[in-house]
């Protein structure tokens, strides 16, 4: 079956980085894109961060010039880089494999930004 397994999250002080992986099994990990979520206390799961098939990327808008999302495809991996945190970046961040109707989502990894 698909398994996602994100790992890297914690607590980082404003200004930090931290550097989020997501690990994914029982795919052709080439044919998906990959994209990253996170959903803080009382609010709904928001877009973070996207990688295409081709290797293309977008982000939204709050983390643009902060986060970068790659892929490494022989590692079968989505990687999360996240420099400049603020604290309103602290959520369980989520990656989600997709590729036509078919949506596989990761359990979560929270990320902490306190002083």
């Amino acid at each position: 079956q698909v398994q996602l397994v994100e790992s890297g999250g914690g607590l980082v002080q404003p200004g930090g980085s931290l550097r989020l992986s997501c690990a994914a099994s029982g795919i052709i990990f080439s044919n998906y894109v990959l994209d990253w979520y996170r959903q803080a206390p009382g609010k709904q799961r928001e877009f973070i961060a996207s990688v295409t098939v081709g290797g293309s990327t977008n982000y939204a808008d709050s983390v643009k010039g902060r986060f970068t999302c790659s892929r490494d495809n022989a590692k079968n991996t989505v990687i999360l880089q996240m420099n400049s945190l603020k604290p309103e970046d602290a959520a369980v961040y989520y990656c989600n494999v997709w590729r036509g109707s078919d949506h596989y989502w990761g359990q979560g990894t929270q990320v902490t930004v306190s002083s």
